[in-house]
């Protein structure tokens, strides 16, 4: 058969449901080839916008995500989008088309090595030089992509391979079982959590992975340990629970980090020293077990005592099952950390000024939104807001990127969100900075019909920058811009567009459109004035006095 079909045959049988990208004139047998196929093509505005989606189809699924770009232009569109799946450990197969390598087309143009490019930033990347080895390069970058930990592979089809005649085989994927810890470093893990005085349960990323919700929720039901999270550990555990003592959205200085500082021993689940470091070992007498898929990556500021290396959920099924709750446990002061944590946060969240305060904001929208509603955000300060106080009561329901930290995912993350969860509520959280970034692609949620509602938390600056730039005692320059009118520019697309114009009218606006068919894009003016004053000043003051 033709090479393009077989490879578009290999990608059916890992199982995919969609393409997202753009293709280009040397994407045409390959695109032929889909079109013939039971694979959706999702046609995006941007690849930057395809590689998004890809990569939150991964996260949320755990299964390979793809997309699809030309040579050139087109494939050094995917470099953010592959070091976002990299960094984030989401599950990606970038497919990047490329001029004739038998022969010369036309010379160089367009030609760049997109191979050499992509190798600092994914697990596995590698040009088809021959339609007969379509079976084993699909199978091996797909074993790669989702295999512990997971992230971002490339795969480039050149234009003459694709059109080529091959009588390869397509490869069966092989049955694999993650390796489950060894017994005596499950039988340590036990004996110093019974010995500690005030162990600390810390959920990170990884935990976000493999249905460790389970095993997670057996053993604090058992042992009552307190449990915090980091940005992206956030849901693994209903943050509901009494037991829950915080998030890490700040490096230091927070509530949460009086829970840390407390604790004598931190069982680190799923740590990721991508992730903005949630707490800072120091040489004292405070011990840190690492509970992950790998063995822990040691910088400066991680240095755990023990490692336990293996599936996660099997790790702690039996350090639960082997663990005796201890009497002399002191857990009292992680509930006192939290209750201040709770009182402090409550005055702001009833503040009615306008434009809106961020804590006001990230509670309205937490009581409109369901238990299993899925919030997507794209990057800037709301991001802290969103990690410290809008509890997850369901894993991956808060989608939020504290890895690479790419501004522009937010609305391609939510599209993707809604085609893997098509009757789950979806709303995008975006700066207007970020929204701008690709925006373009609420055209393809127009177009694919979906049910989506996305917010433009609109200050005409670039907040964060403008709040770092407070912090250390810079004048304001040079982060302040316009914007278009968002409520035009949401119709001129097909789409509805609405305007916040009181505090109180924002959870009731959310609420109708969430129930109301089609695109909604709404508008939001947002007050960060607060900002210094609240996360560098007041929290730390209040946290320094329990």
């Amino acid at each position: 058969m033709k090479a393009s079909d077989l490879f578009v045959k290999a990608l059916e049988a890992e199982g995919v449901e969609y393409v997202f990208g753009i293709p280009g004139e040397e994407n045409l047998d390959l695109l032929e080839s889909l079109r013939e196929s039971s694979i959706k093509l999702v046609l995006t505005r941007h690849e930057q916008g395809a590689g998004f989606m890809a990569a939150t189809y991964g996260r949320l699924t755990g299964k390979v995500g793809v997309c699809l770009s030309t040579l050139g232009p087109g494939a050094t569109n995917l470099v953010t989008p592959a070091a976002y799946a990299q960094l984030g450990a989401m599950p990606m197969l970038m497919i990047t088309g490329q001029k004739p390598i038998k022969t010369s087309k036309q010379g160089r143009f367009q030609v760049i090595d997109i191979v050499d490019m992509m190798r600092p930033i994914t697990k596995f990347t590698n040009q088809i030089v021959s339609g007969d080895r379509i079976p084993s390069t699909v199978r091996e970058a797909f074993r790669l992509a989702s295999e512990e930990r997971p992230g971002a592979v490339h795969i480039e089809l050149p234009e003459d391979i694709a059109a080529e005649q091959t009588s390869a085989q397509l490869l069966t994927p092989s049955k694999t079982r993650r390796p489950i810890a060894e017994y005596k470093a499950i039988s340590s893990a036990i004996t110093m959590i019974e010995e500690a005085q005030s162990p600390l349960l810390l959920i990170g990323a990884g935990a976000n992975r493999k249905l460790t919700a389970k095993m997670l929720r057996e053993f604090v039901d058992k042992t009552c340990i307190p449990f915090v999270t980091t940005q992206m550990g956030k849901g693994v555990l209903n943050e509901s629970d009494p037991r829950f003592a915080g998030n890490t959205a700040l490096s230091d200085g927070d509530f949460v980090h009086r829970a840390i500082e407390r604790a004598d021993l931190i069982i680190n689940v799923g740590h990721d020293v991508v992730e903005k470091p949630p707490f800072f070992m120091h040489h004292n007498d405070k011990k840190v077990i690492h509970v992950n898929f790998d063995s822990a990556a040691v910088d400066p500021v991680y240095f755990p005592q023990l490692e336990v290396v293996g599936d996660i959920a099997n790790s702690i099924w039996q350090i639960k099952e082997g663990i005796t709750p201890q009497g002399n446990w002191t857990l009292d002061f992680y509930k006192d950390v939290h209750q201040a944590y709770v009182e402090h946060r409550a005055e702001a969240e009833d503040d009615n000024r306008f434009p809106i305060l961020p804590e006001r904001l990230v509670r309205d929208i937490r009581k409109v939104m369901p238990e299993n509603g899925i919030v997507t955000l794209d990057n800037g300060v709301y991001k802290i807001w969103f990690a410290r106080n809008y509890p997850a009561y369901q894993p991956n329901t808060l989608l939020l990127d504290n890895a690479l930290a790419s501004m522009g995912a937010g609305l391609p993350s939510a599209i993707a969100a809604k085609l893997v969860k098509p009757d789950v509520p979806v709303l995008s959280v975006c700066g207007d900075g970020g929204f701008m970034m690709n925006s373009q692609e609420i055209e393809t949620a127009v177009r694919l019909k979906l049910d989506l509602v996305v917010i433009i938390l609109r200050d005409d600056a670039y907040g964060m920058i403008k709040w770092k730039q407070a912090n250390m005692q810079f004048d304001e320059f040079g982060l302040d811009y316009g914007n278009p009118n968002f409520v035009k520019y949401a119709q001129s697309y097909g789409a509805q567009g609405w305007r916040v114009d009181d505090a109180d009218v924002l959870i009731h606006m959310v609420d109708k459109c969430l129930n109301t068919k089609g695109v909604h894009i709404i508008d939001c003016p947002v007050d960060y004035s607060m900002n210094d004053k609240t996360l560098n000043q007041t929290i730390k003051a209040l946290s320094a006095k329990l």
